[in-house]
């Protein structure tokens, strides 16, 4: 080979070295001063999380779990497709009604006992069975006494005595007579003797060996002890009688709801044995405890009970009238619950809706009590709320989320050593058909690099997420493609959807593991749920 075919060569090598250098010089100069980065308000570029995903400061809360929900606007030609209505919230009076289970038992207040004030021997007994209807004054037994038969013969001694005694000079023996006739007199009423009884004393001068024993009240006996021959002390119980006439009822309410009952409540009682039938009675006592087992609270109701249709041990079903006066109210279907959270959609007009926590009170028919949050005359959403939630909730995300921490702090140790700032990078998105539909769909991505060159050599995926439906019982959907490169900065992808509606779209760049840049946007798809 000649000279002059190796000196080209060699000038050829030497050219293609100091190329090669000057290009190495260029990028380390270029890592080490890069170009200015353009705003950040600049809605079409995403930044990388570098500076998005700095440290919280120390100490500072932890961000909620649940989204932070701002308003959101709604065509009116949209809101109605999708059967939104509005209803107001007004003040209304409400009465409530508890429904729970009771049982029937004996009016204590109408107890009466039968004792007597002496010992004796029961001698005849007449009213002889449990159950048993008595009246009042009707004979029960009789009983005979020593102790009564001698106070019967010291009562007849002292009225002799007041007879036969002359009265002296003072008048003193005739009034010591009246002392002790009154003073004998007096303990036969204290042994509970019968006015009648005294009478016949008075008027026969004979001793009754057996005195009757009658009943106090009228009502049914529910305990008997008196037996024939029986030897009894004034301790023995020997007859219990209930007057049925009125009954208590026990009915058994759950504790979260005692604290709306109150004495003198209204109440009515239904029992299967009489179809069509209502009784009607009132609150008498919330009783002071709660049963460990059931975590309810016994209240005590008060029903009359004319022929005696409600009896002790019966089951009965009862609904208790609960006026809870002037409330806030609007319809059940216009109460949201999201989460922890229970949410009402105020309408301000001009499909502008503005999502608002509240606190609700009890369900009252079709209408919820609210205790915060609304005042009357506010405009709800009372249908269709589940899909202006989704589209709520999607904003919000929209608007909070952050790319993974883990990919975050990579990427910030990253720029932190190299001592660059994050890449700017400009994502555009376009889909096939350009309205994704419910099934397959293609994905494309377009990246342009901070001087507007194509962005290749990065990983791009796209995500595709609807948020749970609780309202509907549906769970959140999610689709997720990885994108090829097709050079240029081009990236595509096949993605299939579940089901139409609105979709929230998160793009992600990433290059060596590390996020570099994250877009997120909502789409609506067609086809249907």
């Amino acid at each position: 080979m000649s000279d002059r075919v190796y000196r080209q060569a060699f000038f050829m090598a030497l050219a293609a070295c100091v190329a090669l250098a000057g290009g190495v010089g260029y990028l380390l100069l270029h890592r080490s001063h890069p170009v200015p980065t353009a705003q950040t308000g600049d809605p079409v570029v995403a930044r990388g999380p570098a500076a998005s995903s700095a440290p919280a400061p120390q100490g500072a809360a932890p961000a909620s779990a649940e989204p932070q929900l701002g308003p959101i606007q709604i065509s009116p030609q949209r809101l109605q497709q999708i059967g939104v209505t509005t209803a107001v919230a007004q003040m209304k009076t409400i009465n409530d009604k508890l429904s729970v289970p009771g049982n029937v038992d004996i009016d204590e207040q109408s107890l009466s006992y039968v004792q007597t004030r002496f010992p004796g021997w029961i001698q005849s007994v007449y009213a002889n069975a449990t159950y048993q209807y008595v009246k009042k004054g009707q004979r029960l037994f009789t009983i005979y006494s020593p102790d009564l038969v001698s106070t019967e013969q010291e009562y007849l001694l002292a009225r002799q005595n007041q007879k036969t005694l002359t009265s002296d000079s003072h008048g003193m023996a005739a009034q010591e007579g009246g002392w002790l006739l009154d003073a004998s007199e007096e303990r036969l009423r204290q042994f509970g003797v019968p006015a009648t009884v005294i009478t016949s004393l008075e008027q026969t001068g004979k001793v009754e060996r057996e005195i009757a024993v009658e009943s106090p009240a009228s009502g049914f006996i529910i305990e008997r002890n008196a037996l024939p021959n029986a030897y009894v002390q004034p301790d023995t119980k020997l007859y219990t009688i209930a007057d049925l006439s009125t009954v208590w009822v026990y009915a058994n309410v759950f504790q979260d709801a005692v604290g709306r009952l109150r004495p003198g409540d209204p109440a009515q009682v239904t029992v299967d044995a009489y179809p069509g039938r209502e009784f009607n009675g009132r609150v008498d006592q919330i009783l002071p405890q709660v049963d460990p087992a059931t975590r309810t609270v016994r209240v005590r109701l008060i029903f009359r009970n004319p022929g005696v249709v409600l009896k002790p041990g019966m089951y009965v079903n009862v609904d208790i009238n609960l006026p809870l006066g002037k409330q806030l109210v609007i319809p059940a279907s216009a109460v949201l619950q999201s989460g922890s959270r229970v949410i009402a959609f105020i309408d301000h007009g001009d499909g502008n809706l503005e999502p608002r926590e509240i606190q609700t009170g009890p369900q009252i028919g079709d209408f919820v009590i609210v205790l915060k949050g609304l005042r009357p005359g506010d405009h709800v959403v009372s249908s269709a709320n589940f899909l202006v939630d989704s589209e709520a909730q999607l904003q919000a995300a929209l608007g909070s989320f952050t790319p993974p921490q883990q990919n975050a702090t990579s990427s910030a140790a990253q720029s932190k050593a190299s001592g660059s700032q994050p890449e700017q990078i400009k994502i555009e998105m376009t889909t096939e058909p350009s309205t994704p539909q419910k099934g397959k769909n293609t994905v494309r991505i377009k990246l342009t690099g901070s001087e507007g060159k194509p962005e290749d050599r990065v990983q791009v995926s796209v995500t595709f997420l609807m948020p749970a439906m609780p309202a509907m019982g549906m769970a959140a959907e999610r689709a997720t493609a990885a994108l090829s490169a097709k050079g240029q900065g081009n990236y595509e992808g096949p993605i299939e959807l579940d089901s139409g509606g609105t979709w929230q779209v998160t793009v992600t760049v990433q290059r060596a593991g590390a996020t570099i840049a994250t877009k997120k946007l909502t789409v609506y798809a067609s086809g249907g749920m």
